[in-house]
């Protein structure tokens, strides 16, 4: 799934990346709108990791999400 694809569908997605990261809270992830790298620093924010590693999970996400609707 591209990044375009879940943006326009953030409203959906929101409660998959909840799932994935928990300790994001409902109003960041309602703020973040789909904004790839609000989520990546929201993620390196509330895990404490550096950056890289946020967006290699994010990554991750997006390309397991690809796999599911592509399944």
């Amino acid at each position: 799934m591209n990044w375009t694809q879940i943006k326009a569908d953030w409203k959906d997605m929101r409660g998959k990346a909840r799932q994935q990261w928990g300790k994001l809270t409902d109003d960041e992830l309602q703020r973040i709108r789909g904004n790839r790298e609000q989520l990546e620093a929201a993620i390196q924010k509330r895990y404490g990791m550096a950056k890289e590693e946020a967006q290699r999970q994010v990554d991750e996400w997006a390309q397991k999400l690809k796999k599911k609707i592509a399944n």
